[in-house]
């Protein structure tokens, strides 16, 4: 795409289409909308310091286009495709996969849609700040880097492996690294073939970060044991086992962990037991 390309803002050729198709380069201005029209779909496009703030989309579709120290604070998605696989049809046909990059932009407060279709998409240096990053799972072939992530982050999977369409994209590995969670509240997230360790998390209250989870289950092991209620042994057995599962096949025997992962039926000052334990087992482990 050519930066000099003029930006044009135009109905779709495609009767069926509702979506609006935004084309070219668009630097260092207000996006508006044309009035009655909720719905774009960003084809090839480059936006460069564009402000985005306080837009509702009812459709959002982004496809192989670069959007670069753009402002979302308090952008509202209804349907939303960060990195769509094409337009005019040709999801289908398609050999390759373009990917959208999201490049030092801030979502503040942003509203994301349900269900968040993340496609072929690169996050770098981008601001997640309260936004409402909730209930996605169709991230698994988005990349972040050096990203930070402020306010809670619920139940979303990020991805180290795309889990389809390698070929398409040109990649079997997703970059994630640098990102920082010390500022977030995370609650359900699962890290997957990712490398923790290339991520910032200290200081992260109520979690520990931590290496050789499977020894570590181990050695916290006769801690339950001498626990009086059986039942409440058997949903912490059972809560370890699974926990050291996950650890070896997601993340080379490592784990975020936090005492809600613990057992949730456990009682509270169970799951606090179990987890001083586990984090207090590193100088049983440690090499040498």
């Amino acid at each position: 795409m050519s930066a000099s390309e003029r930006f044009s803002l135009q109905p779709s050729p495609d009767k069926w289409q509702p979506a609006w198709r935004a084309r070219g380069t668009l630097r260092e201005q207000r996006f508006d909308l044309p009035a009655g029209v909720s719905s774009v779909t960003f084809d090839k496009t480059l936006m460069v310091g564009v402000d985005f703030s306080g837009i509702h989309f009812v459709s959002f579709s982004a496809h192989g286009s670069r959007f670069e120290s753009c402002d979302f604070s308090g952008t509202t998605f209804e349907n939303l495709s960060m990195g769509a696989t094409g337009v005019r049809g040709s999801w289908n046909r398609r050999v390759s996969w373009p990917q959208s990059v999201f490049r030092d932009c801030v979502f503040r407060r942003t509203r994301f849609a349900p269900l968040t279709f993340f496609g072929n998409v690169r996050f770098e240096r981008c601001v997640f700040d309260g936004s409402r990053l909730r209930d996605q799972t169709s991230t698994s072939e988005a990349e972040f880097v050096d990203c930070v992530f402020l306010g809670r982050v619920r139940d979303v999977n990020f991805w180290g492996r795309p889990t389809h369409d390698q070929a398409a994209l040109g990649r079997d590995r997703n970059d994630f690294t640098g990102n920082d969670f010390t500022g977030a509240e995370l609650d359900g997230v699962a890290f997957r073939h990712i490398d923790l360790r290339a991520q910032r998390f200290p200081g992260l209250p109520g979690y520990a970060l931590l290496d050789r989870v499977s020894a570590r289950v181990e050695a916290a092991l006769p801690v339950v044991e001498r626990w009086p209620d059986p039942r409440h042994r058997e949903k912490a057995r059972f809560s370890l086992e699974f926990l050291a599962e996950r650890a070896l096949e997601y993340n080379d025997d490592h784990r975020l962990v936090s005492p809600s992962e613990l057992g949730r039926k456990l009682p509270p000052a169970l799951r606090e037991e179990l987890f001083e334990a586990l984090r207090g087992t590193t100088s049983d482990i440690s090499p040498g």
